[in-house]
């Protein structure tokens, strides 16, 4: 019986073929905190008595979430992981760096490789054919003084996608249309594995918004075979010798098989306050929108920024919006000044803010006023995520996003 990429990666750090539904212990390649998660790991990990992590060269810490502190607590907060990662060596990600998810696409994970970390959208780096999930900061602890892992193997939906994307659509948009179709739970604990050849000819940033939203659809991992894009970006990291390929068995097991033509996807938001509370752009079109946020995990990389930047170039933001623009890491930030994207947006009256999570955690940098409407690129619209529970947020692709700043209500044109 053949098996899909969980059970391939998984079976490949246990020493032994595992199926679906099996509890294992398995090896970890890369530990990751946050600095929202990581002082309570930091805590856990003392009381075990280790005096050393296992693997300090790849367990990293990152300071993204409320980069800079806007409070003295949350100040205090960073001095622990920065202490920490002193007296035992690890990797720190510091101030203006970038999203942890981001930085460990860029420097720290490679395919075939298991990544944990203390963060729900660590799934990201799935993208790059990793075994990639997140965990509480205790399981997370566990895992930096043992450099293993306990779980149980999920098992997978395959998403098959063929076709072509209308002019405009973007792989955003496939994912909110998926989870709409699914639900917010609809693949608890599964792994959703993507394939078919509108996936094969996707960039990789394209990939990582996939594969980053996997959890907003319940799943523990949203994985991509490792291919000649793959084996690019690698190289353009100086990391072409950590390209190895890995794909799923022809014969392998699936407990379910969703079907999509690209061709079928429209410009889609998910409406307050639910993921899967989603409409066509063609139904929301009176909805006025206070403030627009580009950036996050999910839609900060430099070809959401070109696409934002495209349809900004000339134009002037509505006068009744904010729009904020967040690089998700320095190099993107770099990227995009070298380019001249940061030149279109500041003349286009949009605030850049600097490499981070920004807005979208509602720790600081954008928080929305009573009553105020946001359409944003990022992954959650619950209630509160950007700091006020009295707040309605939109999510969408970076083309939509655009449209609406221009526009002061949400729009595609």
């Amino acid at each position: 019986m053949g098996q899909t990429l969980a059970e391939k990666i998984i079976s490949e750090h246990t020493g032994k073929n595992v199926k679906a539904g099996e509890l294992v212990i398995a090896k970890v390649d890369v530990c990751a905190v946050q600095d929202g998660t990581g002082p309570l790991t930091v805590q856990e990990f003392k009381k075990l008595g280790k005096d050393k992590l296992n693997n300090p060269q790849r367990t990293i810490l990152f300071i993204d979430h409320a980069s800079p502190s806007p409070r003295k607590e949350l100040s205090n907060t960073h001095t622990v992981l920065r202490e920490f990662s002193k007296e035992y060596g690890a990797v720190l990600s510091d101030v203006g760096a970038g999203v942890c998810h981001q930085r460990l696409i860029e420097t720290f994970v490679n395919p075939g490789e298991i990544l944990v970390g203390a963060d729900s959208h660590t799934c990201t780096s799935g993208a790059l054919g990793a075994f990639a999930t997140g965990m509480g900061s205790t399981d997370i602890a566990v895992a930096m003084a043992l450099g293993k892992t306990w779980l149980k193997v999920p098992a997978t939906y395959k998403i098959e996608v063929t076709g072509k994307f209308k002019e405009g659509i973007c792989s955003k948009d496939l994912m909110l249309h998926l989870i709409g179709m699914i639900g917010a739970d609809g693949a608890t604990y599964k792994a959703l594995e993507f394939c078919g050849d509108t996936i094969e000819n996707m960039s990789m940033s394209e990939r990582f918004t996939l594969a980053n939203m996997a959890v907003e659809a319940g799943a523990k991992a949203g994985l991509f075979a490792a291919d000649e894009k793959t084996k690019e970006f690698l190289k353009s990291r100086g990391r072409a010798d950590k390209f190895k390929s890995i794909k799923p068995d022809a014969d392998a097991v699936y407990e379910r098989v969703i079907k999509i033509n690209a061709g079928d996807i429209v410009h889609t938001v998910s409406c307050p306050h639910t993921v899967d509370n989603t409409k066509s752009v063609e139904e929301l079109k009176n909805v006025k929108v206070d403030q627009v946020f580009v950036g996050t995990c999910t839609n900060g990389r430099i070809e959401d920024l070109r696409t934002v930047a495209k349809i900004l170039k000339g134009e002037k933001i509505n006068p009744d919006v904010r729009m904020l623009i967040c690089p998700a890491s320095k190099d993107i930030y770099l990227q995009a000044l070298e380019e001249g994207l940061i030149t279109t947006f500041v003349e286009a009256n949009a605030a850049i803010l600097p490499p981070g999570c920004g807005p979208c955690v509602g720790v600081h940098a954008g928080t929305l006023a009573d009553g105020e409407v946001c359409l944003a690129t990022q992954n959650r619209n619950f209630q509160g995520r950007m700091g006020n529970t009295k707040g309605f947020i939109y999510l969408a692709s970076p083309y939509v996003a655009a449209y609406t700043a221009l526009r002061g209500y949400i729009s595609a044109e």
